[in-house]
């Protein structure tokens, strides 16, 4: 792990992005049940990354 961002939501945190050693792919800790399902995933951008959390822990949360 290189560098990692924690990712919160409403002041919930649902965990961390964690930069992989070709320092361009992201990979989700998931720290929250809401989003385990994301847990581990990899993606090309932070940006992508946090859509997908965001999605989904308000896809969860709301249902």
């Amino acid at each position: 792990m290189f560098e990692s961002r924690i990712i919160e939501i409403n002041g919930t945190f649902v965990g961390a992005v964690i930069l992989e050693e070709d320092h361009q792919t992201r990979r989700f800790y998931a720290a929250h049940e809401s989003v385990q399902s994301l847990h581990n995933m990899r993606y090309p951008n932070g940006q992508d990354l946090r859509a997908s959390v965001l999605r989904t822990f308000k896809t969860l949360i709301h249902t």
